[in-house]
This record gives C-alpha cells, sequence and structure tokens, in this order.
C-alpha cells in the first residue's frame, strides 16, 4: 500500500554490490503486479479444470512447473532495477514461455509456432541488449536507477537510437506490426490457459519497459517519437482487427485481435508523448492513464475470451467457427460469460473497454487545440484510426458469438457438446465479473492511475475530472461527460420493454417445416456462415487481403453433369510473403555463399589463419607510422 502513495520498495541481493543485482517496485511496476496478479488468480482456477484434459495424455507435473515458474518470470520482470538482472529474468521468461507453447510438441504446426516464437523474441532481445548498452555506457552503470539520471544528459542521437532499439525489441514481444509474425502462430498452440496469460499479461511486460524506457529513463520529451508510436499504433490496431475479421480459427481470431489492442495502448502512448513533448502535461496525462486503463481491462476481458476460446474447445474439440453453432443451448453459462467478453473488447457501454477506448479518443480530441500543425494533423487521424478500430471489432465479434453460439449446431463436434467444469466457470467468471466492475465503476481505478501518471509526466489531472450524479465522468473545462452506470440502466430499461411486450401480447403461432421443393432440407447446411459474413468486409478490402480463391468440381456420369463443387477461399499472408520470406532466402542464400569456405581441409583453414594474421600485421606495421 504505500508503494501506491509514492514509496519506492528496493531489495538488493546479497553479495551483488557491484552490479547491484536486486527488484524494486514503485507506482508503475505494482500497477503490474496489481494486473498479473488477477489475471493469474482467474487463470489458476480455471486451469483447475482445463487440465483434466491432460490427464493420462500428457505430463501434469511438468506443465504445473512450467505455468509456475512463468508466472514468476513475469513479476521478476517488471520489479527488476538492474539491466543485466533484466535480461536474466526476461530470458527466463521467453524461454519458459517457450515450453509452455510448444507443451503439445507432438503436432508439426506446434513446432513451427514455437520456432517463429522464439526465433522473433531472440531478434528483440538483441535490440533490448544494444539499447541497455547504450545507456549503460552513458551511465556508467547497469542500474535503472543510474540511467535515469544519465538520460537527461545524453547526445540526441544516442537518446534517439535508444528510443528506436527499445521500440524495436520490446515492440517485437508486444506484438506491434509488423513484428507481430509470431503471435498469430503461438496463441493457438499454446493451451488456452498459457494464451490467456501469454496475450492478458505477458506481451503487457513489453508496455512496462516502454513506458519506462520512454519516460522514466529517456524523459519522453522529442516530439517525433510520440508521432512513431502514435503511427506504430494506429497501424498495429487496424491491421490487429482486419485480419482478425475473417479469421475462422478463434484462437487466431483473439491472437490478430491483441495486436490490435496492443496498437490501442500505443495511440494512447504516443499521444501521451506528443502532449507531453508540445509542454501539455495536462492532457499527457489523460492519455497515459486512457492506456493504462485499457491495459487493465485489455488483460481482463481478453483472458475471459482465450479461456471461453479454451472451454468451446474443451468441450467441442475444434477451434474452427465454421463447425460451431447452437452452443447457446448446449453451453449457456459459457455463452453467457463470452457473450459479456464480447461486449467488452467491442468497446460497447457500459463495459470496460468502452470506458478505457473513450479516454483514448477524448484525449485525442483534446489535443485538436495545439498550435503545431503536424500535430493537428497527426490526431485526427489517430482518433479516425481508433474509430474504425471499434467499428470492425464490432463487426468481428459479432460473428464470433453470432455463428459459434447461435442458430443450429453445424457438425457433430457442436451436436454433443456440454457446458464445462466449475472450475473453468469460476475462471471465466471472475473476469466476467471485473468487465463489467471496470466499465461502471472506473472512478474507483482512476485515481491510482492518476498517481501513475503524476510519476511518469509530472502532472494529475484527477482533481480537473469532476463526478456527478450516477458516476458521471466530466472530462478537464466540463466540455465532455460520460455515465456508464446510467447507461446500464438505460440498457435494461431498453432491454426489458421488448420483454414485457412479449408477455403482455402473447400470440399462438404455429410452425411449419420449411419447403425445399419436395427435397429434405437441412437447417445447419443452410445456416449463414462466418464467411457470408465477412464477404463484404473481404471485399472492401481486397487490396489488402488479395484473396486466393480455388473451386473443384467433381462429374458424375458426362464431363457437362457436375454432381459437387469444392470452393476453398484464403488470404494472403502479406507480411510473410512480401517481408520476411525475401530476408529469409537472403540470408539462406548468402549462408550458402558462405559455407563454400568449409572445405573440411585442416590446409585450407591453417591457409585462412595465416591471411587473417598478415593482414593483422599489416595494420600494425601502418598505425606504427
Amino acid at each position: 500500500m504505500s508503494v501506491v502513495f509514492g514509496e519506492t520498495f528496493t531489495l538488493t541481493l546479497p553479495g551483488s554490490s557491484f552490479l547491484e543485482f536486486g527488484f524494486f517496485a514503485d507506482r508503475l511496476a505494482a500497477f503490474f503486479i496489481l494486473v498479473i496478479s488477477i489475471a493469474v488468480f482467474a487463470v489458476s482456477i480455471y486451469s483447475i479444470g482445463y487440465v483434466e484434459e491432460y490427464f493420462g495424455k500428457k505430463n501434469i507435473g511438468s506443465f504445473g512447473f512450467l505455468y509456475n515458474i512463468f508466472i514468476l518470470s513475469m513479476i521478476l520482470v517488471v520489479t527488476a532495477r538492474n539491466a543485466l538482472m533484466f535480461l536474466i529474468v526476461w530470458e527466463l521468461m521467453s524461454v519458459v514461455s517457450y515450453f509452455l507453447v510448444v507443451y503439445e510438441h507432438e503436432k508439426p504446426e506446434t513446432r513451427k509456432a514455437g520456432f517463429i516464437y522464439i526465433v522473433m523474441t531472440h531478434i528483440g532481445t538483441g535490440f533490448i541488449l544494444l539499447s541497455f548498452l547504450i545507456m549503460a555506457g552513458a551511465s556508467g552503470s547497469f542500474d535503472f536507477g543510474k540511467f535515469s539520471a544519465a538520460g537527461a544528459s545524453m547526445p540526441p542521437m544516442l537518446k534517439d537510437l535508444v528510443f528506436l532499439f527499445a521500440l524495436i525489441g520490446f515492440g517485437a514481444k508486444a506484438g506491434i506490426v509488423p513484428l507481430h509474425i509470431w503471435l498469430p502462430y503461438a496463441h493457438p498452440a499454446a493451451p488456452s490457459n498459457v494464451s490467456a496469460l501469454m496475450s492478458g499479461v505477458m506481451i503487457k511486460t513489453a508496455i512496462y519497459m516502454l513506458i519506462r524506457v520512454f519516460f522514466d529513463f529517456l524523459g519522453a520529451g522529442v516530439l517525433w517519437w510520440g508521432f512513431l508510436v502514435l503511427a506504430i499504433g494506429a497501424i498495429s490496431a487496424l491491421t490487429g482487427i482486419i485480419y482478425a475479421v475473417v479469421e475462422t480459427d478463434i484462437k487466431r481470431m483473439l491472437a490478430f485481435s491483441s495486436i490490435e489492442n496492443i496498437g490501442i495502448i500505443l495511440i494512447g502512448l504516443g499521444a501521451s508523448m506528443i502532449f507531453f513533448a508540445s509542454a501539455s502535461p495536462g492532457l499527457a496525462a489523460i492519455a497515459i492513464i486512457a492506456a493504462l486503463y485499457h491495459l487493465l481491462n485489455h488483460s481482463v476481458f481478453k483472458g475471459l475470451l482465450f479461456m471461453g476460446a479454451g472451454s468451446i474447445m474443451f468441450s467441442t474439440h475444434t477451434k474452427n467457427i465454421e463447425k460451431l453453432g447452437g452452443l447457446i443451448k448446449k453451453m449457456p453459462v459459457t455463452a453467457v460469460l463470452f457473450l459479456i467478453g464480447v461486449l467488452a473488447i467491442s468497446a460497447l457501454p457500459p463495459f470496460s473497454g468502452f470506458v478505457s477506448e473513450w479516454l483514448t479518443l477524448q484525449s485525442l480530441l483534446l489535443g485538436f487545440g495545439l498550435n503545431d500543425t503536424f500535430t493537428r494533423i497527426a490526431l485526427p487521424v489517430g482518433a479516425a484510426a481508433l474509430a474504425l478500430t471499434g467499428a470492425l471489432a464490432a463487426f468481428c465479434f459479432l460473428k464470433a458469438f453470432g455463428i459459434g453460439f447461435l442458430a443450429l449446431p453445424r457438425s457433430e463436434h457442436a451436436e454433443h457438446a456440454k457446458e464445462v467444469n466449475m472450475p473453468m466457470l469460476i475462471g471465466m467468471g471472475i473476469f466476467a465479473l471485473l468487465s463489467v466492475l471496470l466499465g461502471i465503476l472506473p472512478f474507483y481505478i482512476l485515481p491510482y492511475l492518476d498517481r501513475i501518471s503524476q510519476t511518469l509526466v509530472d502532472a494529475s489531472v484527477y482533481h480537473s475530472v469532476s463526478f456527478g450524479v450516477l458516476g458521471t465522468i466530466s472530462m478537464p473545462a466540463g466540455q465532455i461527460s460520460m455515465s456508464t452506470p446510467a447507461l446500464l440502466l438505460l440498457m435494461f430499461i431498453c432491454l426489458s420493454l421488448p420483454f414485457i411486450l412479449y408477455l403482455y401480447k402473447k400470440e399462438h403461432r404455429v410452425l411449419y417445416e420449411t419447403w425445399g421443393c419436395g427435397q429434405p432440407v437441412s437447417m445447419s447446411r443452410n445456416e449463414y456462415t462466418g464467411t457470408a459474413f465477412t464477404k463484404p468486409v473481404e471485399i472492401w478490402l481486397a487490396s489488402i487481403y488479395r484473396p486466393v480463391n480455388e473451386t473443384q468440381a467433381t462429374y458424375s456420369v458426362s464431363p457437362k453433369l457436375k454432381e459437387s463443387f469444392k470452393f476453398e477461399s484464403r488470404i494472403e499472408r502479406v507480411f510473410e510473403q512480401h517481408i520476411y520470406s525475401p530476408v529469409i532466402g537472403f540470408i539462406l542464400g548468402k549462408s550458402r555463399t558462405i559455407k563454400a569456405v568449409q572445405t573440411g581441409s585442416i590446409h585450407a583453414y591453417l591457409s585462412y589463419i595465416f591471411g587473417v594474421l598478415v593482414v593483422l600485421f599489416m595494420f600494425m606495421i601502418l598505425g606504427g607510422r
């Protein structure tokens, strides 16, 4: 509690005086520990029931060991106060999470996902190491406290390098575009409880370090830094949700949605950096509060949705949305809890996602009055990207819930589905309750986030934000106000009226079978599919998706009589084919060229050594002159 009110807890490990190994917790670190702890509590309860799937098939003891080490590593990452200590626990978190991703290693797609994940995370670690080395050279120490003191006096070029290296390094773990390539592979491959932790809190440890580096180490006083972070956030948000819309694998869809929400957090973070560099600390405080609140909300509703997806897989043994349907009758409690997560992630009032996205949007709108021309262009573009992202997210998750839970079962998997066990429902229930409470009671959270913003941007806005009847939140100068409790009451009234009218005037209805021209009609085969639902968006964004359609016909006795059609449509993986594949091909090509020096002859290797020594002696002679 003392940390919340401004004190910093510090622990120095014995025998580490030279490198100052140890841990600390200030307001920012304490907030992330809270986020991790909430997620771990709910997911751990859920896991008690979820691991029944592996009984008799896998080693549960090894999974439990890795799971607990993973939790410990995340807490150590946000509390490390030394660069070397941080890299040790960061690597521990990466390696342990890799083993959790490949827990079902007998599947080829799981091994591929683990390989992509471990490669991308180590590329990011390389850039993190470079940024820390520059800071250590400027400060003469690996202690984070010395980094903060040295940041103000560093040459601008070195500060820019630290900013870029940190953005790339931690951005790879957070999943920013185009470094997001591992997320759509790793999350579907990992067990669902691990996916809930990875998406809900692990990728947020990268956001923690971005905030620490930008505001604490470097001072966040450079305007173009904020523009770059805002642009990356907007691109990541739009790209993530655009690809999530057309995805039929429910866990892969949620993975793309995580990229979207990381983008929303970065929009708030970038706006805060712009305001801070523009000498508007009040606006910077509002934007950073919005980013932190969305970070908390996303950890809750995304954890809920991943656990909901895990419950669907637990009961139906499929991740394909097109093979679901009718689950609201088979799994009614899961359906209600999943719906709450859908409403929250779609930013619909009065749920949690609405509040944080509303705060992010208002911070952008309040910045329209700044004098800088480029700022007055960038902020409206960011606001438009955020609004479009919200609309596409609602469309995406309407498809996920409607196709997955409504209508009739589309397969045997869905037909024989049953409600999951009690620990899984309790775990989801905790997150569902928080998704509601964080939406209707934000005024209890904002004071604590305001204290964090005061530490980061040296400004407090809580006293300029007024709270009226029914929890109405009014922004500075009373320009904009919002009340989620009032919205909840209004929604309850609107939903109650049709039900009341139905009971008041209930008519007798007679149901008949569908006429099919004398042929039997399969109702499930005639239902609206997720692919059909998203087809208008696919046509609208065809230049981005670059869809590939294949039609295969089966003929009967005559080549003119077609017995059946098989139609397949897929979208092009643009980033893989046009960025990563060429780079990998170039590296492999150069590797084959360099491999030619490995002749296997000892005489050739001695010749190489002799040649290098000759060159070194020549440099020494020329240097002596």
